[in-house]
């Protein structure tokens, strides 16, 4: 009996250094994931294409410009076409109590509004995008506890398969699966599980290129899973490094569009 129990006290050790240790090297492959791309600045201009359940689409014209900041990252959306979403602005600023604040400008309000956390996980812009996923591409590795579930093959690609599950009750998903190339650290794909635990999203980068040195997808498509429905961002021009003025990340600018 006690060689059993000196055993299963054994075997329980080990499970738990290999939990730590898996859960050690999940952080380690996200923040490599993560960083993988060094740069200040990002500007950049994309179409992006909303297709319908039906497979009707609509497209619209969008710049991008990203930041570090005192408090992490700063991005501002602003929609060049078409005609009637046209001069609409959106800024997302990661702030010191290591949440995001979100300000949108609509044009025919004429005023900037902020976004309120209870409208976090709703349509940006009528696209597949929600509030929180326009936050959720710079989303700090240590919002989140990671695992290493398996390794798999996708595309021909070896990849880690990471659950990352977040430490605030409050977020929109229960849990993201991302497929993690093993040696590049490009990310393929991500599912996104609601709070029920069903997949709602996915979402897939693909034509990778070289831009300055670094590796990029210019090709990003989300998909919900429930509704049918998809949106696809096409990068036509991206930069990094360029000077981006301090005044962009501000509600002047999005009420003006002028730096």
């Amino acid at each position: 009996m006690k060689r059993f129990i000196l055993t299963a006290l054994l075997l329980g050790c080990a499970l738990s250094l290999y939990a730590q240790n898996t859960s050690a090297n999940a952080v380690t492959i996200m923040n490599s994931a993560k960083n993988r791309v060094q740069s200040d600045t990002v500007s950049s201009r994309s179409r992006m294409v909303i297709t319908a359940r039906n497979g009707s689409t609509t497209e619209r014209m969008i710049d991008q410009y990203s930041k570090d900041g005192p408090n992490g990252a700063r991005t501002v959306i602003v929609f060049q076409l078409p005609a009637n979403v046209a001069g609409t602005r959106f800024l997302t600023m990661d702030n010191a109590s290591g949440g995001t604040d979100q300000w949108i400008y609509l044009p025919e309000l004429r005023r900037v509004r902020r976004i309120a956390s209870s409208e976090s996980g709703g349509s940006f812009m009528g696209t597949d995008f929600s509030y929180d996923d326009i936050s959720s591409m710079d989303r700090e590795v240590s919002l989140d506890n990671h695992t290493v579930l398996r390794e798999e093959a996708l595309n021909g690609k070896a990849c880690y398969v990471i659950q990352s599950t977040p430490k605030d009750s409050s977020y929109q998903y229960s849990k993201t699966l991302s497929w993690v190339d093993r040696n590049s650290y490009l990310i393929y794909k991500a599912e996104m599980y609601n709070r029920r635990g069903e997949l709602i999203k996915v979402m897939e980068q693909s034509d990778f290129r070289d831009i300055q040195g670094r590796v990029t997808p210019m090709q990003t498509k989300i998909s919900t899973v429930t509704a049918g429905t998809s949106t696809t961002i096409y990068m036509e021009i991206m930069r990094y490094n360029d000077p981006i003025p301090e005044s962009v990340f501000t509600n002047a600018y999005l009420e003006t569009g002028r730096p």
